[in-house]
């Protein structure tokens, strides 16, 4: 609805969302650093008012540049929530039961959001139109802020002259911004061996260069390099930007498979994708927690990631003629779905497994932005490359649905890719370390969980 009334094109509507995950990306190390430094409580507030005020933004947008803008902005603020939530449940929950359970609520309810978003979304739009998505927002803002000044107690961080790093920020930020704008702009309109292409790509490489090198000169820097001295952490967020630049993609291209292909209205595709949501619930609030303590968190980890990349795979043969809900979506949204609820939760477990009290906001920080990461530049890659596989089966004359449905049947196998690439990581990095056994969990066998070093 947002391409049609603001006359985006396929590659730049990802910007809708890009824009978002960038400044979301970019920003959460600090976030997650300011937390430590000025409080969690504080830095959540923050962020709510931030991310509801943008929401007004977006919601009264009339151009793809006042959108893109606010879009940029509620990314900043959805970062200043984000970045603390997990390092609230670590310092909340202490014992190691406790603490797997709230991760696996924490899981649930993210879940339960988005299938209420899914569906009220589409029910908005059809009835009134795109813009009432972001005013929703508000009276939740409001809401979620009393709510957080009742429940949650105020915590004392260790203060902002500990340092906080904000030319690292700028640095990753840039990075981030100037790769995806590669991405979308001239690898999409030139091509991947352009001059511009290769040029801003090496610039984008020099950007982060740089945030490396400050991290290892900085007296306070944003991200600790010493973090990855622990190959289950870095691989646990090497299998997170993998998994979700697959699954990103999946609901992005999913989206306008169902409505270009199957001309489902904006209800009927919340409801279509209704499914992944409610199984990722169930799973992550009733079994994940308990199925990782028996079998270990890799194992668990492992198996949602098999279901999601046969979920993509299913979704990479969708017929562009003929096609039907039941035999070829519902499917991809069962496979998903469990993948998603199984993964996930062990994902969070692991890398967050050895977070220190004083570590902990930059622990979730982390991890949220390796999310983030993949979820931008994945969805940028399979947006372009999608995009580009349909302008030359267009040329080849084939029929416009043809078309779309070969751009979307590469995208959806390249994220099948990247997330059999995940569970090679998996294998390969996330192996049980003996010496570890019971000190993350505090059960047996399940000791997968390295602590920081």
């Amino acid at each position: 609805s947002i391409q049609s009334d603001l006359g985006f094109s396929q590659s730049g509507l990802a910007w809708v969302v890009n824009a978002y995950l960038i400044a979301f990306a970019g920003l959460l190390l600090l976030a997650g650093r300011l937390g430590d430094l000025a409080g969690r409580r504080n830095v959540f507030l923050a962020g709510l008012a931030v991310f509801t005020a943008a929401s007004l933004a977006c919601g009264l947008a009339t151009s793809q540049v006042m959108l893109i803008a606010a879009r940029f902005a509620q990314g900043a603020g959805g970062a200043l929530t984000s970045a603390v939530i997990l390092g609230m449940i670590v310092t909340m929950f202490g014992d190691p039961r406790e603490r797997a359970r709230a991760i696996g609520v924490f899981a649930f309810v993210a879940s339960a959001g988005a299938a209420v978003g899914l569906l009220a979304g589409g029910v908005i739009t059809q009835l009134l139109s795109w813009h009432w998505i972001f005013f929703v927002n508000l009276p939740i803002g409001v809401l979620t802020a009393i709510a957080t000044r009742r429940v949650i107690d105020r915590d004392q961080g260790a203060g902002l002259r500990a340092g906080a790093d904000v030319p690292g920020a700028v640095l990753v930020t840039g990075a981030m911004m100037l790769g995806v704008y590669t991405i979308v702009g001239p690898a999409a309109q030139r091509g991947w061996l352009a001059t511009e292409t290769l040029g801003l790509g090496a610039a984008t490489l020099l950007l982060l260069a740089g945030f490396v090198l400050r991290q290892r000169t900085a007296r306070h820097p944003l991200m600790p390099l010493r973090v990855f001295a622990s190959r289950m952490v870095a691989g646990a967020n090497l299998v997170q930007v993998l998994g979700t630049a697959g699954m990103f993609g999946m609901f992005f291209l999913g989206s306008l498979y169902l409505r270009e292909i199957l001309h489902y209205d904006p209800l009927r595709i919340g409801l279509a994708f209704l499914p992944v949501a409610v199984i990722m619930g169930t799973l992550s609030v009733r079994y994940t927690d308990r199925l990782a303590l028996r079998f270990g968190a890799r194992p668990v980890m492992l198996t949602g990631l098999v279901l999601i990349a046969a979920g993509l795979a299913l979704f990479a043969v969708a017929p562009a003629t003929g096609g039907a809900y039941l035999p070829h979506i519902f499917p991809v949204a069962v496979l998903v779905g469990a993948g998603s609820g199984l993964c996930f939760p062990a994902l969070m477990t692991l890398a967050m497994s050895g977070a220190t009290d004083r570590d902990a906001g930059l622990a979730s920080g982390l991890v949220n932005t390796t999310g983030q990461i993949g979820g931008a530049l994945g969805l940028a890659v399979l947006a372009t490359v999608s995009a580009a596989r349909t302008s030359a089966l267009a040329a080849q004359h084939q029929t416009p649905a043809a078309a779309l449905t070969g751009g979307y049947h590469l995208a959806f196998w390249i994220a099948a890719g990247l997330v059999v690439a995940a569970a090679v990581v998996t294998v390969t990095m996330l192996r049980p370390q003996p010496s570890a056994v019971g000190q993350a969990t505090g059960v047996q066998p399940a000791g997968e969980l390295e602590p920081v070093r």
